[in-house]
């Protein structure tokens, strides 16, 4: 299977098509991280749109409805039905100096093709037990099946994906140049949409399971903006631009991830950070230049300890063309304000090589304490394992270490940031 979808008239947008993606891992991410989708399709000679659950299995998403709505009657023909599916997610608000510019950071997914109703008892079972399991992780055990009755009054269409395009905006604000002297303000406004805390119906007695508990707050990935960078998600689509950055064997020398040398390899890297994401291991960030939103590296929380009330900073790997200037500074800066003035982390760890000089310089200027050595700490690239330098900082010297932080960028000094540390 092509790792791409071929593009086709239907699936190239009119207007922007620059912005457009035919990635199937894209598309992927964002069907699974959505529940909601809307099914365009044509009754009796007239349009309708409906918003109904779905979910992916493999390339065929399944939509979710009752026997007596209209979609699953007209989708009962011969031919099947010809239906258009959208899935949106709204990233940011775009708020620009001109009203004209205001706009939205968006992914936006379009699949066209015929549907068919699912008519299998087994393969009907199946498509249901997914779109439970996509509400959480072992929901389908945690609940009754549903009964042949049950089962009869629900519809699921089948709609194999084949012509699917996505089309994203990720920028700040785009002013026209006479603009940008106007005293207002402009930026953007990230939306975030997190799990609340489960509440329990009436009469149950069983503890909530951990797929319907509150996810921490120390998971999520606000964009954090600075003069020179902007911090956000790392996601699948940013592989080929994340690849050409740090394609340099002098970066991932002392990394525990491999040197991904093609677009592939990048992919699995970051579904590999993604997964630990997943399991409260990770956060991820992508590293953009702030002025142009060129991908210029990554970096990472890790070792997180809530309950302790600790995290290290790490995995961080900068584009070469950005090393000696406030890249590396400026991105610290706003991790370290985010983890201890928003999080509220109490102790902020960073783990280097202890072969890895360069970093342990650029780690002590940040203002963080050598604690000592961890022997035999981490596995590198090549299966053997390394010692790490241990470096910390708390709470309590957070302050001073802001003000100097601050201090340097202001007066324009370089970060002198060169091979990643983890």
């Amino acid at each position: 299977m092509s790792s791409t979808y071929t593009q086709t008239p239907l699936t190239t947008p009119s207007r922007y098509p620059e912005r457009a993606t035919y990635d199937r891992a894209v598309a992927h991410e964002l069907l699974d991280q959505e529940y909601v989708c809307h099914l365009g399709f044509v009754v009796d000679g007239r349009p309708r749109v409906l918003p109904t659950l779905f979910v992916r299995v493999d390339d065929t998403i399944y939509l979710h409805g009752s026997t007596a709505a209209r979609w699953p009657l007209a989708s009962r023909a011969d031919g099947g039905l010809p239906i258009c599916v959208t899935v949106t997610a709204i990233d940011a608000l775009v708020l620009a100096r001109s009203q004209f510019h205001h706009s939205a950071n968006y992914r936006s997914l379009v699949a066209h093709g015929v549907a068919h109703l699912v008519t299998d008892e087994t393969a009907k079972r199946a498509a249901m037990t997914a779109l439970v399991e996509k509400i959480g992780a072992g929901r389908s055990q945690d609940s009754r099946p549903p009964t042949p009755a049950e089962l009869a009054k629900t519809a699921v269409l089948a709609l194999p994906l084949t012509e699917v395009s996505v089309k994203r905006r990720d920028a700040g604000a785009l002013d026209d140049p006479e603009d940008l002297a106007l005293p207002y303000w402009a930026g953007i406004v990230p939306l975030v949409t997190t799990h609340g805390f489960g509440v329990p119906a009436d009469g149950v007695t069983v503890p909530a399971p951990a797929y319907v508990r509150a996810r921490s707050a120390w998971l999520d990935r606000p964009i954090l903006r600075g003069k020179h960078v902007a911090l956000g998600p790392l996601r699948v689509e940013d592989a080929p631009e994340l690849r050409v950055a740090v394609d340099d064997e002098e970066i991932h020398r002392y990394q525990a991830v491999p040197h991904s040398v093609d677009d592939a390899g990048m992919v699995e890297v970051i579904k590999g950070a993604l997964q630990q994401l997943a399991d409260g291991e990770l956060v991820p960030w992508i590293i953009r230049d702030a002025g142009t939103g060129e991908v210029v590296g990554t970096t990472s929380f890790h070792d997180l300890n809530e309950a302790r009330e600790t995290l290290a900073i790490g995995r961080t790997q900068v584009a070469r063309s950005r090393w000696r200037t406030a890249v590396n500074t400026e991105t610290k800066l706003l991790l370290m304000t985010h983890a201890f003035e928003t999080l509220g982390v109490g102790r902020l760890e960073w783990h280097a090589d202890v072969n890895n000089a360069r970093s342990i310089a650029a780690i002590t200027r940040l203002g963080a304490r050598r604690e000592g050595t961890f022997y035999r700490h981490k596995r590198r690239v090549d299966g053997g394992f390394r010692d790490s330098a241990i470096f910390a900082m708390t709470i309590d010297e957070w302050p001073a270490a802001k003000k100097q932080l601050v201090a340097r960028l202001a007066a324009g000094e370089d970060g002198r940031h060169v091979a990643g540390h983890n």
